[in-house]
């Protein structure tokens, strides 16, 4: 009986830890889904435990279609033209609001204030995976701001993966007869490309790794 009850006292205070571990990982997160929420709670625990990540890399070559010449429609529908990002490291990442790896928001906002100088980051929605991105435009931004303080670039939602719809810019990251080298297309949300100054591709990370782990930040750095 004794030993049920300090088990019982033991579960009431694990119980309570999660509690107010929950409450101060989404003290901010008003706006978002009890699922989201959860995904935001258990990401950091999974992160800690993941045991392999897949980075493909370093190549510099230069790609057969020019990086600069590419361009995009941002989340407010203007046009962003690839031109403006030469010389700067760009990181590119197909994002989703209701996926396992969404609290990388937080740290794609944290590497972009620390690497502004340096690097740009732009966020492509996409509702290739599971249908993990079923917002509007609008809905999107107004939860990436709200949820994550994001003020990096996002582009309008499009669809990522290889296909008669594939993004321009997707379809240049995934195909070696643009790119140069990489037929990679996205495994999952939060797959991410780093575009060198000189408009090579050369990384791919999938996304399990962090973007601010130490391959990540060691590339950036040279």
């Amino acid at each position: 009986m004794r030993k049920l009850k300090q088990l019982l006292i033991v579960l009431i205070v694990c119980i309570a830890t999660f509690a107010a571990y929950v409450l101060f990982i989404n003290r901010n997160s008003e706006s978002m889904t009890l699922r989201q929420k959860l995904l935001k709670t258990v990401y950091p625990v999974f992160m800690a435990f993941r045991t392999k990540a897949k980075l493909f890399g370093k190549r510099s070559i230069v790609p057969p279609a020019p990086f600069h010449s590419l361009k995009a429609i941002a989340n407010n529908g203007s046009e962003f033209d690839f031109a403006q990002l030469k010389g700067k490291k760009v990181l590119l990442v197909n994002t989703a609001s209701d996926c396992g790896f969404t609290p990388q928001y937080d740290q794609l906002q944290e590497l972009h204030e620390k690497f502004k100088d340096q690097l740009v980051i732009l966020g492509f929605p996409a509702n290739d995976f599971k249908e993990q991105e079923k917002g509007s435009d609008e809905d999107i931004a107004a939860f990436c701001k709200k949820n994550f303080g994001v003020t990096f670039p996002l582009m309008k939602k499009s669809t990522v993966k290889k296909g008669p719809e594939q993004n321009n810019v997707f379809k240049w990251l995934s195909d070696s007869t643009l790119n140069g080298w990489s037929n990679k297309q996205p495994s999952w949300n939060f797959s991410k490309y780093l575009v060198d100054e000189n408009g090579h591709l050369v990384h791919y990370f999938d996304p399990s790794i962090s973007p601010l782990s130490d391959e990540v930040i060691n590339e950036l750095k040279k």
